[in-house]
């Protein structure tokens, strides 16, 4: 079975910010340990991998704004979920790394 489309792009999304999600929990678990080096990188490489995702997001709704009213596409809805999960995600290991730094102080 081959993907097109919005198909395609939805599960681009999904596993760009998948992995976005996962490196943020992993810069958490980095901060936990007082690694602050590895923590800032696993952010930064977060950040790439949710760029990606956002990106492929931002793709379709050029597409979508020029184009008569849409069926609701069930994947992309899952898609646009996940990529609000990782932007969440990014948030709290933002603010989790300063209250280790802080604890740690």
């Amino acid at each position: 079975m081959e993907m097109h489309g919005t198909e395609l792009i939805s599960f681009k999304i999904i596993s760009a910010v998948g992995t976005a999600r996962s490196y943020y929990i992993d810069a958490i678990q980095k901060a936990k340990s007082s690694l602050w080096d590895e923590a800032q990188n696993l952010i930064q490489q977060g950040d790439k991998a949710f760029a990606e995702g956002h990106q492929a997001h931002m793709c379709l709704l050029t597409q979508e704004a020029g184009t008569p009213q849409s069926a609701v596409d069930l994947l992309l809805v899952h898609a646009e979920d996940q990529l609000m999960s990782a932007e969440s995600f990014k948030i709290l290991a933002g603010e989790f790394i300063a209250l280790y730094k802080r604890i740690e102080k």
